[in-house]
């Protein structure tokens, strides 16, 4: 990975990853990156649960990227134990560097030493962009997803 570090967030990585939560159009929609603390009371919550991993990419003492990876036990599948990819994320000045696919990476091969059998993620129905990238890793758009906000 070169210069690039992959570690877990604190808090002071806070700001900016909500920064690039909200850096499009969708999540311009659902971020709020005026009031940080709903999303530190969150880091605090993944903080204290072993199976959620919040990473951030670091180039140059910079986040420069961002995603979550859960682990999920289950009975399914001979009780196979999968992963769960959420909110990836790469600073605007860095997309097309690599670096998602770096993130990515990162995120299966700890899904490997979590013992997984399995890696998901969602992505949302406009984003093709994002889908495509997503099968050039490898990927397959296998299931319909649904979501019911609560």
């Amino acid at each position: 990975m070169g210069d690039l570090e992959i570690r877990p967030a604190v808090a002071d990585d806070v700001p900016v990853i909500v920064a690039m939560l909200a850096d499009d159009p969708l999540g311009a929609q659902r971020e709020s990156p005026d009031d940080l603390s709903p999303y530190l009371a969150a880091l605090d919550r993944l903080n204290g649960d072993p199976n959620q991993h919040l990473v951030v990419a670091v180039r140059g003492g910079r986040v420069v990227g961002t995603l979550q990876l859960t682990i999920i036990t289950g009975l399914s599948r001979k009780g196979a134990t999968r992963s769960i990819i959420e909110g990836v994320r790469v600073h605007a000045d860095e997309r097309g560097s690599g670096l998602g696919s770096q993130l990515i990476e990162w995120a299966v091969d700890q899904s490997r030493c979590e013992g997984c059998q399995l890696v998901q993620l969602t992505s949302d129905a406009t984003r093709i962009d994002a889908h495509r990238f997503y099968e050039r890793l490898g990927f397959t758009a296998s299931h319909v997803g649904f979501k019911l906000p609560l």
